[in-house]
């Protein structure tokens, strides 16, 4: 039989005590503080996910470009003969692969003009990755012979052109080919609108077919403006950053899309920096708490103490029986905020109660992430810590003197 253990258990303060206060404080303060770490955990990686599917679906994770000393938005052209699309098993960890390329344009309707850039894509565009940004209408069709002629505007432009689905707007290029420059109109329906929160793209990108931009810049069919490549690890997108740049050929280059879009990504890091100091914060007044408890349980102990040192108890034994209630108040609260930690997120993830403002956050609700990777290291690291700061306290047992406990009132 584990006596330490034993005893432990019979250590129930009386229900009027102070330290049955002093119990209930540190139980609900270790379920309340572990509750609070997996809703922030969860919160954080619903938060960092969501932005993060936004920009991939739209951008994907690499985009694969020509060199060039032109800063202007629209790409140099290359050809489709290239390594990656002729010889894609050279390529380790790419799951998908399509073509793009951008045109400015003048977008106008009945009421507005707004500049935009027209980001044309092709029928191997990831439609059901794209289709989580998608609130109304649907996608554009591709016509099998000529280019098609819907486009897809953000929710945000479409108030602001004052344009709904269905209705027909005017898109302006213009022709430096010519001398003088020339203006080129196309009239084009509004098939659908995205909305992703990120201004980045809301607020500029308009979505239509490569064909028309090849058609604008009489390029011919096996010319794009450059690549999206969806990765199968996101993890490995460096890996597969670093192969492309080896094996494609000398002028086109691969750039991370979270290099592109550095201050969103940028962002997050600081919020999971921020998320570190909020969690040690935490485990540490959970830490302080516990050990205010087991001092305060010796202290009402003292004579148990000097009692069973004089029927021979060592001070290891005896220091034992307290660090064991320790744990048993412990578990009490880890569990306590496992119930309530996951109950509240299970309830904002199916009923999102919890509302955002798009406008600051990219997102109208509180998201939830489920890393039970995560949720178990939390409840380890927990136990862990606390169950190490608890030895701490009890190093007052080896000074306790039998003779003087057994008097001591």
């Amino acid at each position: 039989m584990n006596l330490p253990y034993y005893i432990s258990k019979r250590l129930k303060a009386n229900g009027n005590s102070f330290s049955a206060t002093v119990h209930t404080i540190a139980t609900v303060s270790i379920c309340i503080g572990l509750a609070v770490m997996l809703i922030s955990v969860m919160i954080l990686g619903g938060f960092t996910s969501t932005i993060e599917n936004k920009i991939f679906s739209f951008s994907g994770h690499l985009q694969v470009v020509k060199f060039s000393l032109n800063n202007a938005m629209e790409e140099s052209p290359f050809s489709i003969n290239n390594a990656l699309i002729t010889s894609p098993e050279r390529f380790d960890g790419i799951k998908h692969v399509q073509e793009y390329s951008h045109k400015a344009t003048l977008l106008k309707s009945d009421y507005e003009i707004q500049g935009l850039l027209l980001k044309g894509i092709g029928t191997s565009f990831d439609t059901a990755n794209f289709n989580q940004n998608l609130v109304e209408g649907r996608f554009i069709e591709f016509a099998d012979s000529t280019y098609s002629r819907e486009i897809l505007l953000s929710k945000k432009m479409g108030r602001l052109m004052r344009v709904a689905v269905g209705d027909q707007v005017t898109l302006n290029f213009m022709d430096f080919a010519t001398r003088p420059p020339s203006l080129r109109t196309r009239r084009l329906t509004v098939a659908g609108l995205y909305e992703t929160g990120l201004e980045d793209f809301d607020d500029n990108i308009v979505i239509g077919d490569i064909g028309l931009i090849r058609r604008l810049n009489s390029w011919p069919d096996s010319l794009v403006g450059g690549y999206e490549v969806f990765v199968s690890q996101p993890d490995n997108i460096s890996g597969v950053e670093r192969q492309l740049y080896d094996q494609l050929e000398y002028d086109l280059y691969p750039q991370k899309v979270s290099d592109k879009y550095i201050q969103f990504f940028d962002w997050m890091r600081l919020i999971s920096k921020n998320e570190v100091i909020f969690l040690v914060i935490i485990t540490f007044v959970a830490c302080f708490n516990m050990a205010s408890v087991l001092l305060i349980m010796i202290m009402e102990r003292t004579q148990m103490i000097g009692l069973l040192k004089a029927m021979g108890a060592g001070n290891k034994l005896v220091r034992r029986i307290f660090v064991y209630r320790g744990m048993i108040l412990m578990g009490k609260g880890m569990l306590l905020g496992n119930v309530l930690g996951i109950g509240l997120a299970f309830i904002q993830d199916n009923f999102k109660i919890i509302p955002l403002d798009p406008q600051n956050y990219y997102m109208d609700y509180v998201p939830i992430q489920w890393d039970w990777e995560m949720v178990i290291l939390l409840n380890l690291l927990t136990f862990l810590i606390i169950s190490l700061v608890l030895f701490l306290p009890t190093r007052i047992i080896t000074g306790i003197s039998p003779i003087q406990s057994i008097r001591f009132d």
